[in-house]
C-alpha cells in the first residue's frame, strides 16, 4: 500500500488531526498476533503514542484515510480475557463498551486459532460492530494448517478477512471491508452457552430492568453471573438485591459442574472455540516418514531447555551489559570529547551569571545525548528486536519462577536489565507489567539498579583509587539488596500480583520497518522528560551554587554527612549534583577541590561509603519526574524518601563496619 494510494493519504498525522476524524476503529487481540503491525499497514506514519486518561497504559492512536473517510484507528493493548485482572484489560474493555467504537476488528492467529477464538467469543458478548482478521495465514500453512475463512464467517456470522500483515497482503481488502462495516454497524449474534448458564442468564437480564449501566444488558448479566466485583459494584449501587440474587445463580451453577462459575463459563466458551475451530480447520496430512520439526520446535529446544535455555538467558542479557558497560561507555565518552570543545563538561560555578546558567544548560544537554544516543537507542532497538523475533518471550518464561519471589514474573526482567543502562526508559518499560502492584514493585526496584551514571561514581571513586574487588563487591551487595527489598516490598505493597500468562509466538525475521517504528516511538517519548531535566535542573542548581544558595546546605546535611557518614562536609552539595545526574558528583568534588585524585582528600572507606550512598540514593531528577508521570507524585515521592532513608542508613552502617575491618 502505497502512503498517498487511494487507501492511505498524506495528512500531517497530528493529534488534532486524529481526534477530528469521522470514524473511530479499534484493533482488538491477543498479544503477538501481529496487532501493531496491521496498525502500522493502516496508519503509517499518521501515529501518536500516549496514556490511556489516568492509566500507566501506552495508548497508540493513528489516522487512516480511505476513500474520502477519515479513520481513527485505536491499537488496544495486547490481551487474553475480559476479566479485569489487569490494566490491560480494563482499558480495552471499557473503550469498546463505552466509547463505542464504529467497529472493532479482532486480530487472530491463524496458527492458534482456538486459542484466540476464546477471546472473540467475549468480544461478541459485548457486541460491537465486529470483524476478524486472520492473520498470519502464512505461519499456519507451514504448519500444515488451512483455514476455512468463509466458513468461519458464516459459523460467527461476522466478517472475516485473512491476511499476512508483515507482508502487507489482504490490507486492502481489510480496508475495504473496514469501511462497510462502519456503514453497517451490523450487531453480532449471540452466541448460546449451555442450558443451565442460559437460563440463568436470562433471569438475571429480567433482573436488570431496574438498574442502569453503561454495558450491554446480556453482557452485564454475563458478568454478574462471573461475580465481576467491578460490574457487581456498580449495580449493587442501584440495587443490591440483584447482585445477591445473581450470587445464588452462580452457586446453583457451581453446584451442577463441582467448579467455580468462573471456571464454567471459560470451559463453556473453550468448547464453543474447540467446535469452531474444528469446523474451519483443515490439517494437511503428514507425508511418509517422521514429521520435520519447524524451526520454531529446533529453537525452544535450546532456548526452553532447562539448562541451555539459562545459558542463553546469561549469553544474552550478559550481551545487553557488554554493550552497556564497553561499547556504550565508549560511545558516551566520545561524544562528550566532542562536544566539550564547545563548552567545558565540567560545571562553572563562578563568573558571570549567563555563563553559569549557559554552562548549565550546555551541560544538561550533554547529559541527554551521552545517554540516548549510547544506551537508550542502541538498548530499544536490541528489545525491539528481540520482541519482533519472539524470543523476549521465552526469557520471559524461563526466569519467570525466580521472579515470583518479588511478587513479579518473567518479564520484570526486561525493565531491570534496561535499568543497567538508564532507570528513565527502564521505569517507561514497568508498563508491560499487569498489574499497578507489580508496576509499581518494577519501578522501586529498577530504580535500585545501578545506572552507567552510578557506574561512573563506583568506578571512579572505588575502581579508580581503592580496587575494582571493592567496586565488584557493591554491585554484588546491591543485587542482594534488590533480592531482600523486593520480598519485603511485595509484603508490604498493597494489590494484587499475577502469574505469567504470555502467548508463544513462533520465531520469524523481524520486519525492519516495525522494529524502527518501536524503537523510535519509545525513545521519542523518553526524549521530552529527560533532555527538558537534564537541561533546566543543571542550570538551576548550578546558579543556585554560584549564589551561594547550596552553601547553607553543607552545614544543614552535616550532622548526616559528618557525623553518621564519616564524610567531608562539603559531600552535601556534590549529592544535591548528584539529584541531576549522578556523575556530577564526580565532577563537583573536582571542581570544589581542585584535583581529581580523589585519595588526596579522602580515605579509601569514605571513597567506598560515598560511592555507596551514590549508588542507593534517588538515582537523578529525571527518574522522579518519570516516576510522577507514571504513578503519579505521591508514589514518586514515597520512593525517593525511602532511597534516601535507605542510602543513609545503609551508608552509616557501612562506615562503620569498615572502619573495623579496614
Amino acid at each position: 500500500m502505497s502512503g498517498c494510494g487511494e487507501c492511505k493519504g498524506c495528512s500531517t498525522g497530528k493529534e488534532s488531526g486524529i481526534k477530528d476524524a469521522e470514524y473511530t476503529i479499534a484493533l482488538a487481540g491477543n498479544a503477538n498476533v501481529g496487532k501493531s503491525v496491521i496498525f502500522n499497514q493502516l496508519t503509517g506514519v499518521d501515529q501518536i503514542i500516549g496514556n490511556w486518561p489516568g492509566k500507566t497504559v501506552d495508548r497508540a492512536e493513528g489516522l487512516l484515510l480511505h476513500k474520502g473517510k477519515r479513520i481513527r484507528v485505536i491499537d488496544l493493548p495486547g490481551i487474553y480475557s475480559f476479566s479485569t485482572y489487569s490494566m490491560e484489560e480494563l482499558v480495552s474493555r471499557d473503550f469498546i463498551a463505552l466509547e463505542h467504537p464504529d467497529a472493532v476488528i479482532n486480530v487472530i492467529d491463524a496458527s492458534a486459532l482456538e486459542r484466540n477464538l476464546f477471546f472473540t467469543i467475549q468480544l461478541l458478548e459485548l457486541a460491537p460492530p465486529l470483524m476478524i482478521a486472520v492473520n498470519q495465514i502464512d505461519l499456519a500453512e507451514k504448519k500444515g494448517l488451512t483455514v476455512d475463512t468463509q466458513k468461519l464467517s458464516e459459523l460467527l456470522s461476522v466478517p472475516v478477512v485473512p491476511t499476512v500483515a508483515i507482508r502487507s497482503k489482504g490490507i486492502p481488502a481489510l480496508t475495504d471491508a473496514i469501511t462497510g462495516l462502519m456503514q453497517d454497524h451490523p450487531v453480532p449474534p449471540v452466541l448460546l452457552y449451555g442450558k443451565e448458564i442460559e437460563e440463568r442468564i436470562g433471569k438475571i437480564i429480567s433482573l436488570l430492568d431496574s438498574v442502569t449501566t453503561p454495558y450491554p444488558v446480556r453482557w452485564t448479566a454475563i458478568k454478574l453471573l462471573e461475580r465481576d466485583p467491578a460490574i457487581q459494584k456498580i449495580v449493587s449501587e442501584q440495587d443490591p438485591g440483584i447482585v445477591e440474587k445473581a450470587g445464588l445463580l452462580a452457586g446453583e451453577i457451581e453446584s451442577i459442574h463441582g467448579e467455580p462459575v468462573c471456571v464454567v463459563m471459560s470451559a463453556e466458551r473453550y468448547q464453543i472455540a474447540d467446535r469452531i475451530a474444528a469446523e474451519v480447520i483443515t490439517v494437511r496430512a503428514p507425508g511418509e516418514g517422521p514429521q520435520k520439526k519447524s524451526m520454531t520446535d529446533k529453537l525452544d529446544e535450546i532456548a526452553l531447555h532447562p539448562i541451555l535455555g539459562y545459558l542463553a538467558v546469561i549469553a544474552v542479557i550478559g550481551g545487553l551489559l557488554f554493550w552497556t558497560f564497553l561499547i556504550g561507555a565508549q560511545i558516551s565518552g566520545f561524544l562528550q570529547s566532542f562536544l566539550s570543545q564547545f563548552e567545558q563538561y565540567e560545571p562553572v560555578v563562578s563568573g558571570p551569571l549567563m555563563d553559569i546558567l549557559w554552562n548549565g544548560a550546555f551541560t544538561g544537554f550533554i547529559a541527554g545525548v551521552t545517554l540516548v544516543v549510547p544506551y537508550v537507542l542502541p538498548f530499544y532497538l536490541l528489545l525491539a528486536v528481540m520482541e519482533d523475533s519472539g524470543y523476549l518471550t521465552r526469557i520471559s518464561v524461563m526466569l519467570d519462577r525466580g521472579m515470583h519471589k518479588l511478587g513479579l514474573h518473567g518479564k520484570a526482567i526486561i525493565p531491570l536489565i534496561l535499568g543497567y543502562g538508564c532507570n528513565v526508559p527502564a521505569i517507561y518499560s514497568c508498563r508491560i507489567m499487569e498489574t499497578p502492584k507489580q508496576k509499581t514493585l518494577a519501578a522501586f526496584l529498577v530504580t535500585l539498579v545501578p545506572c552507567t551514571a552510578r557506574t561512573v561514581v563506583i568506578l571512579g571513586l572505588v575502581a579508580a583509587f581503592v580496587n575494582i574487588w571493592w567496586a565488584l563487591a557493591l554491585y554484588a551487595f546491591d543485587i542482594l539488596l534488590i533480592l531482600v527489598v523486593g520480598r519485603i516490598a511485595f509484603k508490604a505493597v498493597p494489590g494484587e500480583s499475577v502469574g505469567l500468562i504470555m502467548e508463544m509466538p513462533d520465531y520469524h525475521v523481524p520486519s525492519v520497518s516495525v522494529v524502527l517504528k518501536q524503537t523510535w516511538t519509545r525513545t521519542k517519548s523518553l526524549i521530552w522528560i529527560v533532555f527538558p531535566a537534564y537541561i533546566i535542573g543543571s542550570a538551576i542548581i548550578q546558579a543556585f551554587y554560584a549564589a551561594g544558595l547550596l552553601n547553607p546546605v553543607n552545614n544543614l546535611l552535616s550532622p548526616v554527612t559528618v557525623l553518621w557518614l564519616g564524610l567531608p562536609a562539603v559531600i552535601g552539595i556534590t549529592l544535591i549534583f548528584g539529584i541531576v545526574r549522578k556523575e556530577l558528583t564526580i565532577l563537583t568534588l573536582a571542581v570544589i577541590f581542585h584535583t581529581t585524585n580523589f585519595a588526596s582528600i579522602m580515605s579509601p572507606i569514605q571513597l567506598i561509603v560515598l560511592a555507596l550512598v551514590s549508588m542507593l540514593y534517588i538515582p537523578c531528577i529525571s527518574v522522579i519526574l518519570v516516576l510522577a508521570s507514571e504513578f503519579g507524585w505521591r508514589k514518586a515521592l514515597a520512593i525517593s524518601v525511602t532511597e534516601i532513608v535507605m542510602a543513609i542508613a545503609i551508608g552509616g552502617i557501612a562506615f562503620r563496619v569498615l572502619s573495623l575491618v579496614m
